[in-house]
């Protein structure tokens, strides 16, 4: 079976500025993981922290389209993930996520599904709220006890 999960929202910054908020760990630390090794490079491996929950993973960038296209392999199992970017107008970008490549089956794939949409959907409602409003909402560090 091939499952592809997506998740989507439209944020209204320039699709340059949402673009740049996932290549630029300094700017994705605000509403996803905690810290990086790096920026997004093609052909390249960073890793990436969440200290809260003691979880580093390592994420092989297979493309880079600029504006467009951040195409990683991550996770476990490995998946690959697209972050298609689409420029609206000049103030807004439709940015949507799709996991595929999946090597599960049965309900350790539906579990999956259901984990990683939930996931990629924080990550989308923390990124609009940050780029366009400019708040830490800590939705990722919060999603998960213990809380402190």
């Amino acid at each position: 079976m091939s499952v592809v999960i997506e998740t989507q929202m439209l944020i209204r910054k320039p699709v340059e500025e949402v673009f740049n908020a996932f290549i630029e760990p300094e700017i994705t630390s605000k509403f996803w993981f905690t810290s990086s090794t790096g920026h997004l490079i093609e052909n390249r491996t960073v890793d990436w922290y969440w200290e809260k929950y003691e979880v580093t993973t390592s994420v092989y960038i297979e493309q880079l389209i600029n504006n467009e296209l951040i195409q990683i392999l991550w996770g476990e199992p490995k998946s690959t993930v697209d972050f298609i970017f689409e420029k609206i107008t000049e103030q807004e970008t439709y940015l949507r996520i799709r996991n595929y490549d999946i090597s599960l089956d049965g309900s350790a794939l539906v579990a999956f599904a259901i984990e990683q949409t939930a996931g990629f959907t924080t990550v989308l409602d923390g990124c609009k709220a940050y780029l366009e409003y400019g708040a830490q909402l800590n939705l990722v560090n919060d999603k998960f006890p213990p809380f402190v």
